[in-house]
């Protein structure tokens, strides 16, 4: 099934930005070790539009702005109904594997870690997700991009079809 990216201007809309890994790496050179780190940071206006950016630096703040900046670059649209998604979704990246599946309302996000940050930035307020590979927080966030980006909600899939939304549920 091909990715189907349904992309967004960050300036139309007001985002929030959440932090979701920093990284410090270590070079060893003749003088010394030096320091850098890469951020990884998810932005959304959580009301179905998100996107995901890695920032390096040698300092931490710069990064985190380094990596909201790539973020803004790189947002999709995201189908949401009742505050829950569409229907479930397996999706996967490298080593990362992940499942999200719809949940009543008031289940709450059952989710871990960086798939946590990006369903909240979505503004999905029910669902159940579940990590079933790798736990790396690059890989994770972008298979749960790729989750994400594969829902078709019943409008869009009716379309492709050549039926009218109002005749798939009035019989």
């Amino acid at each position: 099934m091909a990715t189907q990216l349904r992309s967004v201007r960050a300036t139309d809309i007001e985002i929030k930005d959440r932090l979701v890994n920093i990284n410090r790496v270590t070079k060893v050179t003749k003088g010394g070790r030096t320091f850098s780190f890469s951020a990884i940071v998810v932005v959304g206006d959580e009301n179905g539009v998100v996107g995901h950016g890695l920032g390096k630096s040698k300092e931490v703040t710069e990064a985190i702005s380094k990596g909201i900046d790539d973020a803004k670059k790189n947002m999709i649209k995201v189908p949401i109904q009742h505050g829950t998604i569409p229907h479930a979704q397996l999706a996967k990246f490298g080593g990362a594997k992940v499942l999200i599946k719809p949940a009543a309302h008031g289940t709450g996000v059952i989710a871990g870690g960086a798939m946590r940050a990006v369903l909240e930035s979505v503004g999905i307020t029910d669902v159940l997700a579940k990590s079933l590979g790798s736990s790396n927080p690059h890989n994770v966030v972008k298979a749960t991009f790729a989750a994400l980006a594969n829902l078709r909600d019943a409008k869009e899939i009716a379309a492709t079809r050549g039926v009218s939304v109002s005749k798939v549920f009035n019989g």
